[in-house]
C-alpha cells in the first residue's frame, strides 16, 4: 500500500464524505421529484442537463487547471459548490429552482474532476494507475454505501420526510470541504502570463491529442450515448414492486459491491491490462440491461445490481487510468476533462432519449436498446491494439 500516498488518502476521504452527502439523496431523488410533480420525461431531461453541465465544465476547468499549473483550488471550490446545493433543493421546490440547484451541484463536480484526477495521476506511475484510481473509486463509492444507509435509517423513523434529508446531507458535505483544506499543490506555481481561455477551448485538444486517445474516447462515447442515468434502473425496480426501502436497499447493495471490488479490480487491471478489464466490465453491463428488460422477479434485482457493481468497478476508474496512461502528463486534466465533457453531452442525450423511449414505448425497449449497442462497443474495443503507455516523468 506504499503507493497510496497522503494526498491520495486525503482526496479519497474528501470523495467519501461528498459521496455520502450526494448518495444520501440520489436513491430518493426520483421518488422526491415525482412527489413534487416531475414526470418520467422531465426527470430524464433534468438528469441529462445536470450531467451535461458537469461535463462541459469538466473540460473547461480541466484545461484551466493545466494552463495555470494548479490543482488544489479547483478541487476545493468544486466540493464547496456541491455542498451548498443540497439545502437549496429542499428550500425551493419549483421546477426551475430544482434545475438550478441540481446544476450547481454538477457544476461543482465539473470544477473539481479534471484537477482531482490529474492529482491522482501525478501521484501514481503508469504501472500503478489501476490501483490508485481503483482505491479512490473504492473510497468514493463507500460513501455511496454510507449515504443511502443513513437515508434508509432516517426514512424508517420518518417515512416520506424527504426534505429533511437534504439538510442532513449538508453536514458530511461541509466536512468534505474542511478536509480538502489539507490538500497542497506539490510545488509553488511560477507566475504565468494570463492566457485567454474560452469556455469551449478545451475541445481544441481533440485535434492535437494522440490517435490512441481518440480511438478509446470514441468507443467510450458511443457506449455513453446509450447509457442513461442510474435513476432509470431505480425506477424500474420501483415500478416492478419494490417499496422505497427496498429500492434504497438494492442501491446500497450495488454500491457496496462497487466499493469492495473497485480496488482489487484495479490491482488486477495493472496485471492483465486496462483494456481487458474494461471489456469484461462492459460484458457485465450488457448482461444487467438485458436482465432489466425481462426481469419480473423482485429478488433477482439483487443479482443484477451485484453484476452492475462489478461493471462499475471495472470501468469507471479503469477508463480514466487508461486515458491518463496514453496522454502527456502536462495535458492530463485537459484530456480527462475533454473526455468527460463529451461524455456528459452523450449522457444528456442518453438520459433524455431513454426517458422518451420509456415514455413512448416501455422500459423493455429502452433497456434492450442499450444492451445491444454495448455488445457492438465491446467488439470495437477488441479491435484497438494494446495500449501504448506514454512515460512522461520518471519521477512521477
Amino acid at each position: 500500500m506504499k503507493y497510496i500516498t497522503r494526498t491520495i488518502w486525503i482526496l479519497s476521504v474528501v470523495s467519501l464524505l461528498t459521496d455520502t452527502a450526494s448518495e444520501m439523496l440520489y436513491p430518493i431523488m426520483p421518488i422526491y421529484l415525482k412527489t413534487i410533480g416531475f414526470s418520467i420525461l422531465l426527470i430524464g431531461i433534468l438528469e441529462g442537463v445536470a450531467e451535461a453541465t458537469a461535463g462541459l465544465s469538466k473540460g473547461y476547468f480541466g484545461k484551466l487547471s493545466d494552463i495555470s499549473g494548479r490543482r488544489v483550488p479547483f478541487v476545493q471550490i468544486g466540493y464547496a459548490f456541491s455542498t451548498i446545493s443540497k439545502p437549496i433543493m429542499a428550500i425551493f421546490t419549483y421546477p426551475l429552482w430544482i434545475f438550478f440547484a441540481r446544476t450547481i451541484d454538477r457544476f461543482g463536480k465539473g470544477i473539481r474532476t479534471g484537477a482531482r484526477d490529474a492529482i491522482l495521476s501525478d501521484e501514481a506511475t503508469p504501472q500503478t494507475k489501476g490501483k490508485v484510481f481503483g482505491f479512490h473509486r473504492s473510497m468514493d463509492t463507500l460513501g455511496a454505501v454510507i449515504g443511502p444507509s443513513l437515508a434508509l435509517l432516517y426514512l424508517y423513523y420518518y417515512p416520506q420526510d424527504y426534505k429533511t434529508l437534504f439538510f442532513i446531507a449538508f453536514i458530511p458535505g461541509l466536512f468534505a470541504v474542511l478536509t480538502s483544506l489539507y490538500l497542497k499543490d506539490k510545488k509553488a506555481v511560477e507566475h504565468k502570463t494570463r492566457v485567454s481561455t474560452p469556455f469551449f477551448s478545451f475541445l481544441k485538444y481533440w485535434k492535437i491529442s494522440p490517435t490512441e486517445y481518440r480511438k478509446v474516447v470514441i468507443g467510450l462515447l458511443v457506449f455513453t450515448l446509450f447509457n442513461s442515468s442510474d435513476v432509470f434502473l431505480l425506477l424500474q425496480a420501483k415500478q416492478s414492486g419494490l417499496d422505497d426501502t427496498m429500492v434504497i436497499g438494492v442501491y446500497i447493495f450495488y454500491n457496496l459491491i462497487y466499493a469492495l471490488f473497485a480496488f482489487p479490480i484495479g490491482v488486477l487491471a495493472d496485471n492483465v491490462g486496462l483494456k481487458t478489464i474494461l471489456i469484461i466490465g462492459l460484458a457485465f453491463f450488457a448482461t444487467v440491461y438485458f436482465g432489466m428488460a425481462v426481469n419480473t422477479n423482485l429478488y433477482f434485482f439483487f443479482g443484477l445490481f451485484f453484476l452492475y457493481g462489478i461493471y462499475a468497478s471495472a470501468t469507471e476508474g479503469i477508463s480514466k487510468a487508461w486515458i491518463s496512461n496514453i496522454t502527456d502528463k502536462k495535458d492530463t486534466a485537459t484530456a480527462i476533462g475533454t473526455f468527460s465533457g463529451l461524455q456528459s453531452i452523450c449522457t444528456m442525450l442518453a438520459s433524455s432519449l431513454t426517458g422518451l423511449i420509456w415514455y413512448q414505448f416501455n422500459a423493455t425497449v429502452a433497456f434492450m436498446t442499450t444492451a445491444t449497442v454495448t455488445l457492438f462497443v465491446m467488439v470495437y474495443f477488441l479491435t484497438i491494439p494494446k495500449p501504448t503507455i506514454i512515460i512522461n516523468d520518471t519521477n512521477q
